[in-house]
């Protein structure tokens, strides 16, 4: 099977988004290498994806942490969400200043009785144990294209903004993140995520982490968050997506692909049958990685998404 483990070994696969193909893709398959490579070398399931996250977030080559997108105000925000075989699970979003979104979330998950926190708050969480806050998250690029499209004032009102975001993407919100790729745009270096297996413990956690979509309204949140759309985990494995965020939440497509192990399929299987199914309800683009005790499989149908698998020595 693909992706298979030598026995004992910690697998992990990491995706760096489904959209249009990059322009340099060689360096950021050198960022996903490593990070699946951190990922491998981490103790545990839930430390090997967020690990494998961290070094993600901190590339501008990629749409999460440092160089997100920009939302319609200026501001980049991240989300994140997390969760394990046990369906332990946490989730964040809209937090401005938090670069590394998927640490948060697990402190949601470990450390709070609750799943899902939210803007400021979350800031605050993430501050009080220990993760960095008031980070600077647009790079120059991202603020000379926000800029270049001269965009509302921040403070101008929602209709404004919609106005606005109607008129750059001349199709505005119900446009896809597939449908917006270029290749020559910041927006373009996508969600990333992880999954990993330790065959020791049998144990199973998915990760997910984004900076939203270019120019979307102020505090939109996509799939990335939400349980069973941009992660989902289960004893029979885990899934992470990436794509059309509103398309991905309205199909629920982590937890699509993860029901398709528990009823039986291998990893490459579920993720086809998981984007065929998702293509033909949505018409949108998307990708997913899904991985199960056998081996790790990835589908898309977008113009690319680059995956990486390590396992550990």
């Amino acid at each position: 099977m693909p992706g298979a483990a030598p026995e004992g070994a910690v697998r992990v696969i990491c995706h760096g988004g489904a959209g249009g193909v990059p322009d340099e893709p060689e360096p950021r398959q050198a960022i996903l290498d490593e990070a699946a490579d951190t990922g491998a070398d981490a103790t545990g399931v839930v430390d090997a994806v967020v690990s494998a996250m961290e070094d993600l977030e901190e590339s501008p080559r990629f749409n999460a942490g440092y160089g997100g997108a920009v939302q319609s105000d200026g501001v980049v925000r991240t989300d994140a969400g997390i969760m394990t075989d046990e369906r332990e699970a946490g989730a964040v979003a809209s937090m401005p200043g938090v670069a590394n979104a998927a640490a948060v979330a697990r402190v949601v998950m470990e450390e709070t009785p609750h799943v899902f926190v939210s803007g400021v708050h979350a800031v605050d969480l993430a501050d009080d144990f220990g993760v960095e806050v008031e980070r600077e998250l647009v790079t120059d690029d991202g603020r000379d294209a926000y800029e270049g499209a001269d965009p509302p004032e921040p403070d101008a009102g929602p209709r404004n903004h919609l106005a606005w975001l109607e008129g750059t993407f001349g199709g505005g919100a119900s446009r896809s993140d597939a449908e917006q790729s270029s290749g020559d745009h910041p927006r373009d270096h996508d969600t990333v995520g992880a999954v990993a297996h330790d065959p020791e413990t049998d144990t199973f956690a998915a990760c997910t982490s984004t900076g939203g979509r270019t120019f979307a309204l102020a505090g939109r949140v996509g799939d990335v968050p939400q349980i069973g759309s941009g992660f989902f985990c289960a004893p029979a494995g885990g899934a992470s997506a990436t794509g059309a965020g509103e398309d991905i939440a309205k199909a629920t497509l982590t937890r699509r692909a993860v029901r398709h192990l528990e009823n039986g399929l291998d990893a490459q299987a579920a993720a086809d049958r998981a984007i065929d199914e998702f293509g033909e309800l949505t018409g949108s683009s998307a990708g997913v990685i899904v991985l199960d005790e056998a081996g790790a499989g990835s589908a898309y149908n977008s113009e690319g998404m680059q995956t990486s698998v390590a396992t550990s020595e």
